[in-house]
């Protein structure tokens, strides 16, 4: 006997669904019945695609959250029942793991909720070619499961404790290996480099490889608990903190990474930590790319620079910009890189230097931007500030308001749209205009970006990984970009406020 689920009922019912990348949802909500399903279903669309035959291997492996554990043996108990072998690779970086499928040529699964508050988690599937893109989301969400009579509670866990494996180390050893080998011995010796662990899950991985090209790395921060760090929002005591770690020990740079350690913060020489947008280009800068994907979220000076024959862009999440690389591939472009707001560096081409080659990892990845932007002002003979003075100056800011959810923040969007799908730029001037000015244009490939005629921007986005509104601003000047961002976040505010009293209202009876 045996239940059969719909996975797109599943999504729905259990609040675990799709996001920029991979399945997110509360670790509550992700039981044991929903993960195991889940990876049935991804398994069930790869044997569709004739992906995977016979005893085939996949790669499990996961981050550091306390939920994460329970989820990675959910995970391996459906590669077994589906008559595939799972090989645990531990606790490792999502790009780490993902590097280790593309070599192998197997799919991979990892547990992560990547930058997102411990209370959830996620489940991000690759192919053995690659991420899963939005048309395998879709195949994915399609499928049924038959899920096997009595094998869960009735609160949708296993009854009984599921074996551990034994974690193959080989995957670690194969990412390391990766950086080591190309990028030239001791070409970091003489640096001074801080490495802000926390509990990212690279956070030892990051001294093995900073360390084996010769930097004096030092670790700060160390962190038992989980720390949701936010490449995109860097939150206060961050800042604080990496400010008064370069007063201390005067590091030529600050190192680290989100939970999952593929979305990369870098500091100048100052302990001022660098936006993703602007360390991607500084990293496309040092690898020659001649054309650049990323998302429309991202600061404009990428084509204002002058250093890239083409920009791509995109909409936001990893799935879109490798969409983005691919398109630049088939057009012909030799050495293709992808970045994105939150740092997180892709490649799309193999890379030769001095013989060695560096092979395209199409997917996220922190290590590979700290390398590139210190070797960049090695080569240049400046410090990283120098660096990003030298690109035009435009400044961006963003943040993020807690406890939105994304369909409340679409509908609020949504008043700014008149008919078919035209944008209202006398409802979007009676709110921002007397802050901002007119507007110029109107952008709607992610969420909705304006730009007014005084060049400045506001973009307004629903997280796809959490009940989180986002908001984007970019101006002339980092204050105001700042001073944007603040004015925003407080309209914002409101909305939400309003969206309370008006929920109020209905469970009152108002």
């Amino acid at each position: 006997m045996s239940e059969t689920v719909r996975i797109s009922d599943m999504m729905v019912e259990s609040g675990v669904t799709f996001g920029t990348s991979g399945a997110r949802g509360l670790a509550d909500h992700m039981t044991d019945k929903v993960c195991y399903a889940y990876t049935g279903a991804f398994i069930q669309y790869l044997e569709e695609q004739k992906e995977l035959a016979g005893e085939g291997v996949i790669a499990v492996g996961g981050d550091l959250r306390a939920s994460t554990d329970r989820i990675m043996k959910a995970a391996v108990r459906a590669v077994l029942d589906r008559g595939y072998l799972p090989r645990s690779c531990g606790r490792l970086p999502s790009p780490a793991l993902a590097h280790y499928g593309l070599v192998k040529g197997i799919p991979t699964i990892m547990v992560t909720g990547s930058h997102i508050p411990e209370d959830r988690n996620g489940i991000k599937y690759t192919k053995k070619k690659g991420e899963i893109l939005k048309q395998d989301e879709a195949g994915i969400r399609r499928q049924e499961i038959a899920l096997p009579q009595g094998l869960f509670d009735n609160k949708g866990m296993f009854p009984s404790k599921q074996a551990d494996l034994t974690p193959d180390p080989e995957a670690i050893g194969l990412y390391v290996e990766r950086y080591l080998r190309f990028f030239p011995h001791k070409a970091l010796q003489g640096k001074r480099i801080g490495v802000y662990q926390h509990s990212a899950v690279g956070r030892d991985l990051m001294r093995t490889i900073l360390s084996g090209l010769g930097a004096e790395t030092m670790p700060l921060g160390l962190s038992e608990m989980f720390v949701p760090v936010d490449t995109e929002a860097i939150r206060p005591e961050d800042v604080a903190a990496a400010k008064q770690w370069m007063k201390d020990y005067e590091f030529d740079a600050i190192v680290s990474t989100d939970g999952d350690s593929d979305r990369p913060l870098i500091s100048d020489e100052k302990g001022k930590w660098l936006r993703g947008d602007v360390a991607g280009i500084l990293c496309s800068a040092y690898f020659k790319a001649d054309a650049v994907a990323t998302p429309v979220s991202c600061n404009s000076a990428v084509e204002t620079c002058g250093l890239f024959q083409r920009v791509y862009r995109t909409r936001i999440g990893s799935p879109y910009v490798i969409e983005g690389m691919e398109q630049a591939v088939r057009d012909g472009f030799q050495r293709v890189v992808g970045y994105e707001a939150n740092g997180g560096f892709l490649t799309a081409s193999d890379m030769e230097s001095e013989g060695h080659i560096l092979t395209a990892l199409p997917t996220r990845d922190a290590v590979i931007l700290h390398i590139a932007i210190l070797l960049l002002s090695i080569q240049k003979q400046k410090p990283i500030s120098q660096l990003v003075l030298e690109l035009p100056q435009r400044f961006t800011a963003s943040n993020r308001l807690k406890d939105f959810p994304t369909e409340k923040s679409r509908a609020r969007l949504s008043e700014f749209y008149i008919g078919d799908n035209v944008r209202d730029r006398a409802a979007l001037e009676a709110v921002f205009g007397g802050h901002f000015g007119p507007v110029a244009s109107i952008d709607a490939t992610d969420g909705l970006r304006v730009t007014f005629k005084n060049h400045e921007i506001v973009h307004l986005r629903p997280s796809g990984n959490a009940p989180e509104f986002r908001c984007y601003n970019e101006a002339d000047t980092e204050s105001r970009a700042m001073q944007m961002n603040q004015i925003c976040m407080e309209i914002m505010a409101g909305w939400r406020q309003a969206e309370w009293e008006l929920d109020a209202g209905y469970w009152m009876g108002g």
